[in-house]
């Protein structure tokens, strides 16, 4: 015992030489330090923690030592410990807990903090003593003598570990039910305001105040563990602080309400009527605060319960806000009624609001005249704002029904554009320049025309005081989306103000913003700062960015993918500048916005850049090539990830034959090798993650979702592949066999239907664009794609009888064998009972349109005599347009050549035939340009001299197929 004393008090020392102002005993304690074994150092630092008589410097030293230990590299360092030590460390966990406890009534709140990051980091770790951690952090939280920011750190503990290990506390509901009371007491925590009903400027939340951060913590404990656990364990606290009279409560539970619709969106979803009904009351709560909390919930709900929500209760809803809006002595109230107004139109179908467009018009038109003199006698304009706003949503959504509103309000919105000149009104004057540009896309062109060239230029007067702006601006934001849109209601008359818009724009998108590593010390002076965000990099470093400028810099960046889109070759002389900008920016880690909008630039501009020939055209794509390539194989978000690969697909589109060189196919073919070994890899460890203790249905939830975006990045290595493979046909082949073993892989039995279905859609690409030398792989997928014509599946089917097509179309001599023996399967699925119901019907399609295929292009492989019948009682195809293309072509050629299985003795047939071109015209099978529609009009036109015959094939189509006949004739 002596001895661990000594070495104790040793330790003590050492911990004060590692304070030690002197350069050279600091040094010497840090190495001695280093050298002492892991399992030593945590007994030392937690017994100094614990150790109330020791000095205050050395414990908060240990508590922060014993915090960079746990949680710096804790995952990598754990399992390779040997299991005694292992056991030491979990047996520590109870001595941690008490030293958490301990330093928090002393006022330090490192300890706890350390407690939220092995949460975040290693939750795992807490299992043996979860019961003891959650029954801690539970009652810290409802300690209120402790400060509110120790309490919301406890509460971070289960919140965290709700969204870290979901499983883990849905086991302990017990825990869970007693949290819920607790983050509730914290909204309630709410201060009374004399000014808040009529204050115009709007504070930003205070997030240290308890009640924001209980609502943040509800609505991520939600999301965390689900509705199914959280919804019935809340709805009664919900009900009765609803029924209470004190207006705090009641507003608590209101936003309480707000706080977990997206948590608990599918149990809410059954009880939604009665809660709809009960939050309406509260629109006439008599106290100001409650109404505005029930607004916040209909704006919350209109958003998490689109649009279901609008079709239910439109009639309800839009009657009650609008009423709410006339609260004339409440501005706030007011404001968020439009809000919420706001919130309920963005998602409604245009169908649901134009019966009450007069009356919202006529509303909100009242209440922007009332409110533009308040604001010219009192200057006050938070109503306004929101309202510029509302009209704004409404016009969007109406779209062509607003045109005869459109001179009601047009003359007033430029009135506050040209006068609300002053710097406490840029909002109102970002809004509106917002409102003016979103009626004239919604009104149109033609409408528009008569005040575009004022309203150009007033934004070209803004434009030009732009220089002097700043940077924080709101204004600089709404004007460069006002110019997208600008263009694309004025089209390619837009270009001329290409020079005066482009500047800003192209400052915008460049923003740098501000980054700084920083050591917690620092942190803790900088978190106070307005605008920085943190990434914890572990051992007491943190990346720090600032994040003002960023929503601005993705904004800016989407607005120059709109121009390449719109304007096309008008924006020919400004692709050099933006693709200069754009592909570092396939790096920018900041912001996915950003990485999203330099992706989708890249093929916009070389459609762009093609009027300038294809050496400029060559030039720019190397310039791109390599950053594209890079990307796919570093970028870390899955969303992000498919966007780079589809734009890559479309460059390789675009460029065709010879854009990559051998170097970019040696890389392009290691990263997609590694993206489908991950692939698999990723299938696999779901597997193991079943066989979890943990595991529960909403894992199993969450389990999908990871599949199904696994699957949406297999859908653009496909992409990738097809843009390749109709570049470059049989050259590329050699290149290919690197992949062909896990392509293989796909098409296996055993795998689940997505895999099979993109293995497969690969290799019909194979056969389609590398035949005949596609025969040396057919030994891999000929016997998959005949046995999965009958999948199961619809998906699969779909993409078997597709492969079976292109067999019959491009396959050489050596595919005629398996055409005959395709025939009698794809009649199958076609002849099946509930072969068009609406998830068979693209499958079958496919089918029919293969057995057209193999008749037309392998004759002798089939009895044409025989088939021709059954597949012309199969016609027309009216969902897959490209395969309902190649029927018709076909049915005009045997049409024309006068078979006579096709036109029946005596023509008989025609009448039929007439009703497919019907049918096909009615479902716009074949769009009027195509030289296909044209063919089938010539037959009608054929017909149409022969006077008897044309009057009975028309007697017999019913009155919307004779309108169909003649649209055709009219048009093609």
């Amino acid at each position: 015992m002596a001895a661990a004393a000594a070495e104790q008090q040793q330790f003590y020392l050492l911990l004060g030489n590692l304070l030690s102002p002197d350069n050279v005993v600091r040094k010497q304690a840090e190495e001695t330090y280093e050298n002492i074994p892991g399992q030593s150092k945590i007994t030392f630092l937690l017994q100094a923690i614990r150790n109330t008589t020791a000095a205050e410097e050395a414990r908060q030293m240990a508590a922060v030592l014993l915090r960079r230990l746990l949680s710096s590299a804790f995952d990598e360092v754990y399992p390779t410990l040997p299991t005694d030590v292992q056991t030491a460390i979990k047996n520590l966990l109870p001595g941690f807990l008490q030293a958490v406890n301990d330093s928090c009534y002393q006022n330090d709140d490192s300890v706890l903090k350390s407690l939220v990051e092995i949460a975040d980091t290693v939750p795992k770790y807490l299992r043996p003593h979860l019961e003891a951690t959650l029954q801690l952090s539970l009652k810290l939280c409802g300690d209120t003598s402790l400060n509110n920011m120790q309490r919301q750190l406890a509460l971070e503990v289960i919140v965290t570990l709700s969204e870290t290990a979901a499983a883990m506390l849905r086991k302990h509901t017990n825990i869970v039910a007693q949290t819920i009371p607790q983050m509730l007491a914290m909204m309630v925590d709410l201060e009374e305001d004399e000014d808040w009903a009529n204050a115009d400027e709007l504070e930003d939340d205070d997030f240290d105040s308890n009640a924001v951060a209980g609502e943040s913590a509800l609505d991520r404990m939600a999301c965390g563990l689900g509705g199914k656990l959280v919804l019935p364990m809340i709805k009664e606290h919900i009900m009765q602080m609803l029924q209470n009279p004190d207006w705090k409560y009641r507003h608590a539970g209101l936003m309480a309400l707000s706080a977990i619709g997206e948590g608990c969106h599918q149990q809410m979803e059954g009880i939604l009527n009665e809660i709809v009904n009960f939050v309406l009351l509260f629109l006439q709560d008599p106290h100001p605060r409650v109404r505005y909390a029930a607004c916040n919930a209909v704006g919350q709900m209109a958003t998490d319960f689109a649009p279901g929500f609008q079709k239910k209760f439109h009639e309800k809803v839009i009657a009650a806000l609008l009423q709410t809006m006339e609260d004339q002595g409440n501005q706030r109230v007011q404001a968020h009624a439009a809000a919420a107004l706001i919130n309920f139109t963005e998602d409604c179908p245009k169908s649901l609001l134009i019966p009450y467009l007069d009356n919202l018009v006529k509303h909100l038109h009242s209440i922007m005249v009332l409110k533009l003199q308040e604001l010219i006698q009192k200057g006050t304009k938070l109503v306004l704002e929101q309202v510029v706003t509302s009209i704004a949503s409404v016009a969007d959504t109406a779209e062509e029904k607003f045109v005869p509103y459109y001179d009601l309000f047009m003359p007033s919105l430029k009135h506050i554009v040209e006068n609300a000149v002053q710097k406490e009104l840029r909002l109102l004057r970002g809004k509106t320049i917002e409102c003016i540009s979103l009626i004239g896309l919604a009104v149109g062109k033609e409408k528009f025309m008569q005040d575009a060239s004022d309203v150009m230029q007033l934004l070209l007067k803004t434009q030009t005081d732009f220089s002097d702006m700043e940077d924080d601006d709101p204004q600089i934001s709404y004007m460069i989306s006002a110019w997208a849109r600008m263009c694309k209601i004025l089209g390619k008359e837009f270009q001329q103000y290409l020079p005066v818009v482009m500047g800003p724009l192209l400052k915008t998108a460049s923003i740098k913003p501000e980054v700084a590593l920083l050591d917690t010390q620092d942190m803790e002076n900088m978190s106070d700062d307005d605008g920085w965000e943190f990434v914890n990099l572990g051992d007491q470093q943190s990346f720090g960015i600032k994040t003002a400028g960023l929503e601005e810099k993705s904004t800016a960046c989407q607005m120059l993918v709109c121009y390449a889109k719109e304007l096309k070759e008008g924006f020919v002389e400004y692709t050099e500048q933006v693709v200069k900008l754009m592909v570092p920016l396939l790096k920018f880690y900041f912001h996915d916005g950003v990485r999203v909008a330099a992706a989708e630039s890249m093929p916009l501009l070389l459609e762009c850049a093609r009027v300038r020939g294809p050496e400029y055209l060559t030039q720019m794509w190397h310039f791109m090539c390599d950053a594209l390539i890079k990307a796919i194989g570093t970028e870390p978000d899955s969303d992000v990830l498919s966007e780079i690969m589809h734009s890559f697909a479309k460059c390789i589109e675009v460029m065709g034959d010879g854009c990559l060189n051998n170097e970019h196919f040696e890389e392009l073919g290691g990263i997609l090798k590694a993206k489908l070994e991950e692939h698999f890899k990723n299938q696999e460890l779901r597997q193991v993650k079943r066989q979890d203790e943990d595991y529960d249905e909403q894992v199993e939830e969450s389990l999908q979702d990871e599949d199904d975006n696994d699957v949406y990045i297999l859908t653009k290595v496909s992409d990738i592949l097809h843009s390749i493979f109709s570049s470059y046909k049989e050259k590329v082949l050699p290149w290919f066999e690197q992949l062909l073993p896990l392509i293989v892989n796909l098409i296996c039995l055993h795998r689940p239907w997505p895999d099979r279905q993109w293995g497969l859609c690969i290799f019909d690409d194979v056969i389609e664009h590398c035949s005949p030398a596609s025969f040396k792989y057919a030994e891999y997928f000929i016997r998959p794609m005949l046995q999965y014509t009958c999948d199961s599946s619809p998906e699969v089917r779909q993409a078997a009888a597709y492969g079976l097509g292109v067999m019959a179309q491009y396959g050489g001599d050596n595919y005629r064998p398996f055409c005959t023996e395709a025939l009698p399967l794809l009649v199958r699925v076609i002849q099946s009972a509930d072969s068009k119901t609406k998830e068979n019907i693209n499958a079958t399609e496919n089918c029919i349109s293969a057995v057209g295929k193999i008749m037309k292009f392998k004759p002798d492989c089939v009895n044409v005599e025989e088939v021709l019948p059954h597949w012309l009682s199969w016609l027309p195809l009216h969902e897959d347009k490209e395969e309902a293309v190649q029927t018709f072509s076909y049915l005009c050629d045997l049409i024309e050549s006068n078979h006579p299985i096709v036109l029946g003795p005596n023509n008989t047939n025609l009448p039929k035939i007439f009703s497919i071109i019907a049918e096909g015209e009615m479902h716009e099978a074949v769009k009027h340009g195509d030289p296909c529609a044209q063919r089938l009009a010539n037959v009608v036109r054929q017909v149409q001299t022969s006077g008897g015959l044309w009057t009975e094939c028309i007697a017999q189509l019913s009155p919307e197929q004779q309108a169909a006949i003649q649209e055709l004739l009219n048009s093609a």
